[in-house]
Parts: C-alpha cells; structure tokens; sequence
C-alpha cells in the first residue's frame, strides 16, 4: 500500500496494491492494520453508496460541523470522478484552500478526507459508483454545505459549470464567507 501525501494538511491519496490477470483484478480496498500501520487509525462506522447516472452531476460541497464531523475514506468503484476538497478549518494555514484528484474504477486511488474539510464531486462518465467509509454517522442538525461555485475559492471544475446536474439542497449553499459556523481550528479537529 502507498500513501500519498498532499499539500494541504492531513489529506492522503491511498493507493492499495492491485493484482490483475486476463479474469480481471484483486485488491484489499481496506485493511484496519494496514491502514494503521500507514499511520491512517480511524474508527470507520459506516459505508456510504452513491450513484450517479449521467457526466456532469455534481454533488457537494458538504461537510458536518464539529460536533458530528466526519473523516472520509473515498473511492470510486465505476466511472471517474473529479473529487474536491476545500480546507474550512479556521486558523488552518490552508484555510479557503482546494485540491481536486482523479478518483476512478481504473486507477484505484483512495481519498482520505479528514474533519473540516467541505467535500464534493463531479461526474465525467456515466453510471459512476462512489462509495466511502465515514467515522461518524450522519446528523442533519450538523449538515453543512458551501457553494461548488465560490469565486473566493475558485474551484476549476473540469466540466461545463452552468450545465452540471445538482440537486436542489445543494443550489442553495451560501459562500464560505457566507456560512456562519466555520470550524475552529483546535487540537481535536485534524
């Protein structure tokens, strides 16, 4: 297994050890010790599915606030995906930050996503299958979510912005200068 590290802070690019023949592959997506002895321990709770149909959808950018936040582990197991992240830790020397990764059923890489970071994606095939593992549950009284579309942040988005698919919940996130409940940076958020 490798992991990669990227610029902003806590953010790894997990890459398992495929093996592949004339019939197809194999990989451990996820093995605790493995993962532990990476230095990447977290208490994973839940698997989480999503599909999306057509190129272009695009789903995000969300998070949880401190008290329900979630680390992520994310892999697309059909199609590709553009995954994005944006640090929203107050105080984080990242702070209003973006990274974007290939996420795909043929290069196998894994997105660690820790706490206090906004996360979306977007489609550039059809019938993309996400999934990811989170270590805590979903609270709807801590969904938070910032617009895909931020100036400030200015995420460059490799599909054609006016013509993405999303949902209505998530045509209503405000800036992140808009959000009123950034996280704070404090030594039990990383």
């Amino acid at each position: 297994m490798k992991v990669i590290e990227t610029k902003l802070q806590d953010v790894k690019i997990i890459e398992t050890d495929v093996y592949g023949d004339h019939r197809g592959f194999f990989t451990e997506s996820y093995t605790k010790e493995k993962f532990i002895e990476a230095g990447i321990d977290f208490d994973f709770i839940q698997d989480n599915h999503s599909l999306s149909m057509e190129p272009g959808v695009l789903r995000g950018m969300h998070f949880q606030t401190p008290e329900k936040a979630q680390t992520k582990l994310i892999r697309a197991t059909t199609g590709v995906i553009y995954d994005v992240i944006v640090d929203i830790r107050k105080g984080s020397p990242t702070y209003g930050e973006w990274e974007g990764y290939i996420l795909s059923e043929f290069n196998h890489r894994q997105l660690l996503v820790p706490k206090g970071f906004a996360h979306g994606f977007t489609t550039l095939t059809p019938n993309c299958n996400v999934q990811y593992k989170v270590d805590e549950v979903y609270s709807a009284e801590n969904d938070g979510g910032i617009a895909f579309n931020d100036p400030e942040i200015g995420i460059n988005w490799p599909v054609q912005i006016d013509k993405v698919i999303l949902s209505e919940k998530d045509k209503q996130h405000p800036t992140l200068a808009e959000f009123n409940n950034p996280f704070v940076w404090e030594a039990g958020i990383k």
